[in-house]
């Protein structure tokens, strides 16, 4: 299980979000070994008001927060922060370092989904690359 939120700015990701998305999806199947159909993406669009970000970044500044089961290892971890570096550079046009990414990791007990907790249901896939 993985989910990702995205936050910038409103007039920054608005026509971008698809693009975005497509770019993360594809690092976490890549990395992860993640299903195709296995995607949970939300944005966060917020108003220049609402996102104070450090100097040296630009409006393209987004944060992305990945909330996934416990059981990964930490080169695969690793992988998945230099892919989505890499990609959205690559499909976006966000810059590095512009870009600040912080994984979440919770035992499968503490997610509940589909009616069941994390460690009563049955995956599709591995959690343990």
């Amino acid at each position: 299980m993985a989910q990702v939120k995205i936050f910038g700015l409103r007039h920054h990701l608005v026509g971008k979000k698809a693009q975005i998305s497509d770019s993360i999806h594809a690092c976490v199947m890549e990395a992860l070994d993640f299903p195709k159909g296995k995607r949970a993406h939300r944005f966060i669009l917020l108003e220049p008001d609402e996102f104070y970000y450090p100097e040296g970044r630009t409006e393209q500044y987004t944060i992305i927060e990945i909330s996934m089961f416990e059981g990964r290892t930490v080169e695969t971890k690793k992988k998945l922060i230099h892919l989505i570096f890499e990609r959205l550079q690559a499909d976006v046009g966000i810059r590095p370092a512009d870009v600040e990414i912080t994984i979440f990791e919770t035992p499968r007990h503490n997610w509940g989904f589909r009616g069941m907790t994390g460690d009563e249901i049955s995956l599709d896939y591995k959690v343990e690359v």
